[in-house]
């Protein structure tokens, strides 16, 4: 019983949305991050 290979669209494909919580987050955590290596690197010297 082989039906072949299922057409659907990409859409359909990854059914769910994408939110754009990376373009936030991403920027967010590595300026978070290079603060706190430099308080650490300002305490620690």
């Amino acid at each position: 019983m082989d039906e072949g290979e299922p057409h659907l669209s990409k859409t359909e494909a990854r059914a769910g949305t994408t939110p754009h919580m990376t373009r936030k987050i991403l920027p967010i955590s590595i300026i978070l991050v290079v603060i706190i290596f430099a308080v650490l690197l300002i305490v620690w010297r």
